[in-house]
């Protein structure tokens, strides 16, 4: 990516994701929902969750979260991203899950995610939570809660820098680069939400038709073939 500029500072991302943590707070209430199960996608999710698992005051551990091999374009990225396994602490099944991500556009990656959550179980409900909300959808998936939202020009993307401080650049991408979130940046401090949501954060290690193992920081997800399951406190089911 070339020509990035802070678009949010610490403080104004430090903001938005106190309004997630209100709204998500407001939402879980109205659906009668005490004890949630939070799950980040790394990297730029993870970020966000641990802040919101924070300010929430949730007790329970939360969950982490790789796609890599889940994204339907992983075969079309042409790159060789770095593989952590998820890391769901308790079983899903019968679960309320809150999902958080960084940036969502074109919503692969967190079809990709609902994927991964569908593989260790059958969730009661999923609520979305993004930190980032642009323009560019390509699949019917829209966030429950959204901290910012940004008008973008052609071309543009936005990346979250991080983990610490939190800071959302935009600018314009590189011809070559792979527009739908993979920007597997060498930078572990930057995960490009270029397609917000759909970077190359790749946590996967278990079963899978590309089992993988390793570190990364950025997301991506599979072409819905691949299966890739982290560490698990407890049973674990497929897809029912």
């Amino acid at each position: 990516m070339t020509s990035m500029h802070t678009w949010q500072s610490a403080d104004e991302v430090d903001t938005a994701i106190g309004k997630m943590a209100d709204q998500l707070g407001a939402l879980l209430a109205a659906r009668a929902i005490d004890h949630p199960l939070m799950v980040g996608i790394h990297s730029g999710g993870v970020w966000v969750a641990e802040r919101l698992h924070q300010r929430l005051g949730l007790q329970e551990p939360m969950g982490q979260l790789d796609i890599s091999f889940y994204r339907d374009d992983f075969t079309r990225i042409g790159t060789h991203p770095q593989v952590r396994p998820s890391d769901l602490p308790v079983p899903v099944d019968d679960r309320h899950i809150v999902l958080i991500d960084d940036v969502l556009q074109t919503g692969r990656t967190i079809r990709a995610a609902l994927n991964v959550l569908f593989d260790y179980g059958r969730p009661a409900s999923v609520v979305l939570a993004i930190l980032a909300g642009r323009d560019g959808r390509e699949l019917p998936i829209e966030p429950d809660v959204v901290g910012l939202y940004a008008e973008l020009e052609p071309g543009e993307q936005i990346k979250l820098t991080g983990p610490e401080p939190l800071t959302l650049k935009r600018g314009r991408v590189d011809p070559g680069s792979h527009q739908d979130g993979a920007a597997f940046d060498a930078d572990p401090t930057i995960h490009s939400g270029l397609d917000p949501n759909d970077q190359a954060s790749s946590q996967t290690s278990g079963h899978s038709s590309g089992q993988a193992s390793g570190d990364s920081n950025s997301h991506a997800n599979d072409d819905g073939n691949g299966h890739g399951h982290g560490n698990v406190n407890g049973p674990t089911s497929g897809a029912g």
